[in-house]
């Protein structure tokens, strides 16, 4: 049995190897392939993920967009700033957001942005600090947030991003993520057309991602980890294509932990994956037997995250920590703009 405490999934990282800005060519990073049999790994580029799918397989996406989440308004009453940050919609103007400085933020408090353009107003405080904010605006709610959001780049990424679609896979489809499903960032429109002409399947589905992606994991013993909760869509043409690529013998290949975690949560015990929405609060940590996926494309994650976590659920947590060892000492770039790593 695996060990579930928190610090054994910590390695040191130099700060100069966490990717502040993307490449300019989205599948020129590096790739790290990692057998999670026998723990053995290889340098390459992404291009060379090609050689590495077959005919019959199937890569599942998440085509999620991300929204310009992230508000800078301020408190009616004292003009003071205030940062707001959209993570769920509940209904059609109110959201469940994350309030910084968050004790300014009590309930009946009124926030503008953009000089009155849009107006929030706290209604209620759950249970972990979060405010639900109701918006009050003239026109489209979507074009006002593009017109004043900004992306919401992760706390690790200091850089301002000169192209905000640099922070959206080329198949992103529908908006509603607070972060990018960052393994598919890799991919350009040219590589999948490749990959298809190869006789591999392609299905989409979609996770919203939230910021609780970000959020540490506190406690020492993972099993009173509280994961968050994210709203997912699985459609009936990808969940026939998942289950004929299984029933065929082909290998399901998930681009990125949020589509793991989406036909993870959409499978039954024997594996079939069912088409529809739901909120999943999946936590996949070493221990846990997968039901759908196979192989996975993903980035290189954070020590001590569930992401970590998920990919030694995998490939065990000796060949992952190994494999990152190794990665920091060949200077991979880290983290959401950074190089992946396949593990098959």
């Amino acid at each position: 049995m695996e060990t579930l405490l928190k610090k054994d999934y910590f390695y040191e990282l130099p700060e100069e190897l966490i990717a502040q800005d993307p490449l300019a060519d989205r599948a020129s990073s590096r790739l790290m392939t990692l057998n999670k049999e026998t723990g053995e790994f290889e340098h390459k580029s992404f291009r060379d993920i090609k050689g590495y799918l077959k005919p019959g397989d199937c890569l599942v996406l998440n085509n999620t967009k991300v929204i310009p989440a992230r508000l800078i308004g301020e408190r009616k009453d004292t003009g003071a700033a205030i940062e707001v940050l959209l993570l769920k919609r509940r209904s059609a103007n109110e959201w469940e957001t994350l309030v910084k400085p968050g004790k300014k933020a009590r309930i009946g408090q009124e926030i503008i942005f953009g000089n009155g353009l849009l107006k929030g107003t706290v209604k209620g405080i759950e249970e972990e600090g979060n405010r639900i904010i109701e918006f009050s605006f003239d026109g489209i709610f979507e074009e006002i947030l593009d017109k004043l959001g900004e992306m919401p780049l992760p706390p690790y990424i200091t850089h301002k991003l000169q192209d905000k679609n640099r922070y959206q896979t080329v198949y992103a489809k529908y908006e509603g993520s607070a972060a990018a499903p960052t393994a598919g960032l890799h991919f350009t429109e040219q590589l999948l057309s490749e990959i298809k002409d190869m006789g591999v399947k392609i299905a989409f589905v979609t996770l919203h991602v939230g910021l609780g992606t970000f959020r540490p994991v506190k406690e020492e013993n993972l099993l009173n980890h509280h994961m968050h909760s994210e709203w997912y869509n699985v459609s009936e043409e990808a969940a026939n294509t998942i289950n004929e690529t299984k029933a065929s013998g082909g290998r399901v290949i998930c681009v990125g932990t949020t589509s793991c975690r989406t036909i993870e949560s959409a499978a039954d015990e024997k594996g079939v994956v069912h088409a529809g929405c739901d909120d999943t609060s999946i936590f996949i940590y070493p221990g846990y037997s997968f039901k759908v996926l196979d192989c996975l494309i993903t980035n290189f994650h954070l020590p001590e995250s569930t992401l970590i976590m998920l990919v030694s659920a995998l490939a065990g947590r000796e060949n992952v920590l190994n494999a990152y060892k190794e990665a920091v000492k060949e200077r991979y770039r880290f983290f959401s703009f950074g190089d992946a790593m396949f593990i098959y």
